[in-house]
């Protein structure tokens, strides 16, 4: 049995678009890589020498600022695709948040195989244009909504996202979601553009309102999705 065979995300994944013959192909070039919270796949400034699929876990895109500082520019979840393929100089770094396993293809490799089944391509081409959709809709998060906009679009993201992982619907609950944050209060702040002060009194504020609670500093209990959808605009 294959890697493919086993994987939890071949049906989400730019691979869904691949018959049980590429798939062997596809396999045969690949391989799964665990990393560790922390551990970097991807560095900024390098030549594009991998590509991955995501397979668990939660990772993120970042670059540094002249001044050293980091600026949290994306994240990636699972049955996501990391990486540039057809060459290039990747443009931020890939570091994993949490733990994770990755589906490590090189790059060289990968852009034959694409040339030669243009049903990837097309899946490749058509979360490319997703990835730029959710890039214009954060431009307009960062740009022009309040700091309760923001927060509140981070956990709908967040829920939406990590639906089946670190999102689970409780069972005597079935209107609660329980939502295990890969991020730490300043790693919020960084990604929204705010304050880690602005995020913990909306947090607060969310708790109070009977929208959310916090049973850690990891750990958010969606009460009022509804509530939330809606004061995320």
């Amino acid at each position: 049995m294959s890697n493919c065979d086993l994987c939890v995300v071949r049906n989400r994944a730019i691979c869904a678009a691949l018959d049980a013959k590429e798939l062997a192909a596809l396999n045969a070039i690949g391989r799964t890589r665990a990393l560790t919270a922390g551990e970097s796949i991807i560095w900024e400034g390098e030549d594009s020498v991998l590509v991955a699929n995501v397979i668990d876990g939660v990772l993120k895109l970042s670059t540094n600022t002249e001044d050293g500082r980091e600026q949290i520019v994306g994240v990636v979840y699972p049955s996501d695709f990391i990486g540039r393929p057809f060459g290039g100089t990747t443009g931020h770094g890939v570091t994993a948040l949490t733990d994770a396993h990755v589906c490590v293809f090189s790059r060289r490799d990968f852009d034959a195989f694409a040339r030669q089944h243009p049903a990837l391509e097309h899946k490749l081409l058509e979360r490319t244009l997703g990835e730029l959709d959710r890039t214009r809709r954060w431009m307009l998060l960062l740009g022009r909504k309040s700091a309760a906009e923001k927060m509140a679009s981070f956990l709908v993201e967040m829920t939406e996202r990590l639906a089946g992982s670190a999102c689970r619907i409780d069972v005597d609950k079935p209107g609660q979601r329980l939502l295990t944050l890969p991020f730490s209060r300043q790693q919020i702040a960084d990604v929204l553009g705010l304050t880690i002060e602005t995020v913990s009194r909306q947090f607060t504020r969310l708790k109070n309102d009977g929208v959310i609670d916090l049973p850690s500093r990891r750990e958010v209990t969606i009460l009022d999705y509804d509530t939330l959808v809606a004061e995320a605009g």
